[in-house]
């Protein structure tokens, strides 16, 4: 079974038993239960409006805190002489998708 979460402005695809990085969520945060956008279960699916009632998908804190790869921010201006490079990573929220209930 497959569910359509939100998670900080952005939507996900996620299965049971699944790990994936999101936008860092906070400290003292372990586990998470949410409503689902869309439930999809083999050829059927259930789509809500704004949320489908009665599903749950429990979510685990696997690592509160990952930083990601190093971007790299150039900024050039032509004929000026001018050139800025400066980077950072960002830090993500590791997560575990323990249970989708319908």
């Amino acid at each position: 079974m497959k569910a359509v979460i939100k998670i900080g402005g952005k939507q996900y695809l996620v299965a049971e038993k699944q790990t994936l990085l999101v936008d860092k969520l906070g400290e003292d945060v372990k586990t998470l239960d949410l409503e689902p956008l869309m439930l999809v279960d083999g050829d059927a699916s259930k789509v809500g409006a704004p949320v489908v009632k009665g599903a749950k998908v429990s979510i685990k804190v696997v690592e509160p805190v990952v930083k990601g790869d190093k971007l790299q921010v150039i900024r050039f201006k032509a004929k000026k002489r001018v050139k800025t490079i400066s980077g950072h990573r960002q830090k993500h929220t590791q997560i575990q998708v323990s249970k989708i209930a319908a």
